[in-house]
This record gives structure tokens, C-alpha cells and sequence, in this order.
């Protein structure tokens, strides 16, 4: 096991810049995510940390080990690609015994062998597949048995891409869990990429938003979750996407429309207003003070299984909220409220950076109101 350090990673195909200056620093064992829409560099980066990118530049260190120029073998890395890597001609057994009969991985007895692959193809799933061919495997089981190749071998490090891309919800979400539990168990230093927000949250020590061969946010799943550093990461994560509402600011208070004002840290222009739809709750009663409340009428009640997605008309402003309560129907009149911690505030222009978070309007007009009042 070791740690892993990337210092202004930059990869090129030709004429166009896949990666720009890409910086990661991952300790000894841990678990990193990089999430990121198709196209945004995220294969890129592994095969360049894996030495497997002509022309990449930048430094790159595997357990303090300057590998910069080292050839990809003598690399200490093991990489499972989103398709199958796997010896057509080989049954699973003996795809997963190759690479430890390689000569590279130190010296294995068959006992030490048959028990690694084992351990292995039990947590995976595939332990009764071992005398199959790759053409006998379902896609989900031929992922797998790819997957089992790379977590089979001793490495300082795992890059994994997308190795869960094949598989249905219900396989996707046990793989998560085994992955994570058995990251935790090999202690292995590993470098995943995926396009699957739920995947990030679920596995990474620490995630990393791709962005069009940049890194726009480093954090524990918690930080990027609570404080997205833009509304490109705001709207990674989460589905459905996080409501983002065009306000005007004046002395300190966005208006959204007729639909609500929130207090802000811009004092003039415009923002949007960011709110998560699983953070508006149904308020049955007296709405609370303390909370930012929205009125509306449901527009539309989408029931799937065990929540229930409204499309609610808040004086004309369209807001996107999920809830657990089946009561609800289309038409319905409805009171929404949401923490003001949770309502984010971005720029307005291109760039979109988080601003902060909402406050109550009451709290902005009296902190921007001129000492000692009017003479």
C-alpha cells in the first residue's frame, strides 16, 4: 500500500487539452472519488496516472516513488477498465489466477493462489463461475470477473473505472457496499472514477468534481454535499438536480419573483438561489418562523415507490420538492419549508460560485439599516 500524489497533471490529444493541471494529494489507504459527466478527463486521469497516456506531463509519486517516466508495469498499479478486460479463452479462474502467475506480484503457491481468488470471487459473487468462460457470463458477471482481476493482485494502488457501469440498481448498490467494506479491509490505496453521484457519496473517503479536464472541488462527500463550490457541482449531485431560481438582489435581499425574498451575502445584482429537492419538507400547521416557507399549488405528483417528486407552482416560479408523504395529490395546495443553512446562494454570471447560504430577509434589512436609524 502507499499514498499517491499527481502534481499539475496535464494530457493532450492532439490538438485538444483533456487535462489541465490536474493536483491530488491521496494518503495511504484511502479511498478517493472522481466524479464527472462523460468527457470530463476521468479515464484520462487514471490511464495517465498509470502510465498508459503518451505525452502526459506532470509529476507523478506511488508510495514516495517519483514515477514519472516509469513504465506502466513497474508502476505498482492495478487498473480495472469500464470494459471487460478479460482472456476469451480463459475460464474466471484462471483470468484471475494470471495475473499472480505473472511473476510480478512475488511468488504464489497454488494453496496461496486458490485461497486469494477465493476471498476475492466470494465477496464479488462469482465464486460459482469459476469453471466458466467469459462468453458463458452475463455483462453484470463478466464486470465482476474483470473487477476480480485487478482487486486479486498486491498493488500500491487501484485505479477502478467505472467498474460498476454494467450492473443493474439492485447489484450496483450491493457492489457499493463490498467495495467500500472491502477497501476498508485491504487497506489499498485506490483512485475511482465514476459519472454516479450516489457512488461518490457512497464510497470516497474524499471526492473530486471533474470539470472538463478540471478539478473544481476537493472534499469529503459531506462538504461537497452541504457547500458545492459552483452550480456545476451543486448540480452533480443530487437528482432530481438541485432547484436553482433566478433572483434580483437589492440592499442585501433576493426577490424570486413573487414566490419568496431570502436574504443574501450579495448586497446588489442578480443570483440564483440553490435549494435541494429532498430538503423542502411538507409543513402541516402553523408554518415555522425560523425556516424559509414557500406556498404553492402541486402541479404535478410523480409516485415512485417510497417517496412521492411534486412540481409545485410557487407564484409562478416552478419548485422541484420530494417527500415521503403519499397524501399528496395534483392540485393540491401545499406549505413548504426548508433550514435557511440549506437555501445556497450563487453568482449569477457564468462562473455560478457559491456565494453562502441564505439568511432570513428580517436579519439582512436590519444588518444593512444605517447606525443610530434615520435623523
Amino acid at each position: 500500500m502507499g499514498s499517491l500524489s499527481v502534481k499539475g497533471l496535464t494530457a493532450r490529444y492532439g490538438k485538444t487539452v483533456a487535462l489541465h493541471g490536474i493536483d491530488l494529494e491521496l494518503a495511504d489507504g484511502e479511498f478517493f472519488v472522481v466524479l464527472g459527466p462523460s468527457g470530463a478527463g476521468k479515464t484520462t486521469t487514471l490511464k495517465s496516472v498509470a502510465g498508459l497516456v503518451d505525452g502526459a506531463q506532470g509529476e507523478i509519486r506511488i508510495a514516495g516513488r517519483d514515477m514519472t517516466g516509469v513504465e506502466p508495469y513497474d508502476r505498482g498499479v492495478a487498473m480495472a477498465f469500464e470494459s471487460y478486460a478479460l482472456y476469451p479463452q480463459k475460464t474466471v479462474e484462471q483470468n484471475l489466477a494470471s495475473p499472480l502467475r505473472s511473476g510480478r506480484n512475488g511468488t504464489w503457491t497454488p494453496a496461496q493462489q486458490a485461497e486469494r481468488i477465493k476471498e476475492v470471487t466470494t465477496t464479488l459473487g462469482i465464486d460459482h463461475l469459476l469453471a466458466r468462460f467469459p462468453r458463458e457470463l452475463s455483462n453484470g458477471q463478466r464486470q465482476r470477473t474483470a473487477l476480480g482481476r485487478v482487486l486479486v493482485r498486491p498493488a500500491e494502488v487501484y485505479l477502478l473505472d467505472e467498474p460498476l457501469s454494467h450492473l443493474d440498481a439492485k447489484l450496483r448498490a450491493a457492489m457499493r457496499a463490498e467495495l467500500k467494506q472491502l477497501g476498508e479491509l485491504s487497506g489499498t490505496t485506490t483512485l475511482y472514477v465514476t459519472h454516479d453521484y450516489q457512488e461518490a457519496l457512497a464510497l470516497g473517503d474524499r471526492i473530486g468534481v471533474l470539470r472538463e479536464g478540471r478539478l473544481v472541488q476537493v472534499g469529503t462527500p459531506a462538504q461537497v454535499w452541504a457547500e458545492p463550490v459552483d452550480t456545476f457541482v451543486a448540480r452533480a449531485l443530487g437528482q432530481p438536480e438541485m432547484n436553482l431560481l433566478d433572483a434580483a438582489v437589492d440592499a442585501g435581499v433576493a426577490r424570486v419573483g413573487k414566490a419568496f425574498t431570502a436574504g443574501t451575502p450579495a448586497a446588489q445584482g442578480p443570483v440564483r438561489i440553490g435549494i435541494r429537492p429532498r430538503d423542502l419538507e411538507i409543513v402541516d400547521g402553523p408554518p415555522p418562523a425560523e425556516r424559509l416557507v414557500l406556498r404553492g399549488r402541486v402541479v404535478l405528483a410523480e409516485r415512485l415507490g417510497r417517496s412521492v417528486e411534486l412540481s409545485v407552482d410557487v407564484a409562478g416560479v416552478s419548485v422541484i420538492a420530494v417527500t415521503s408523504d403519499h397524501r399528496v395529490h395534483e392540485g393540491d395546495e401545499v406549505v413548504l419549508a426548508v433550514d435557511w443553512e440549506r437555501v445556497h446562494v450563487f453568482a449569477a454570471d457564468g462562473a455560478g460560485l457559491r456565494l453562502g447560504a441564505a439568511r432570513c430577509p428580517e436579519a439582512a434589512r436590519s444588518s444593512s439599516a444605517p447606525a443610530g436609524g434615520a435623523r
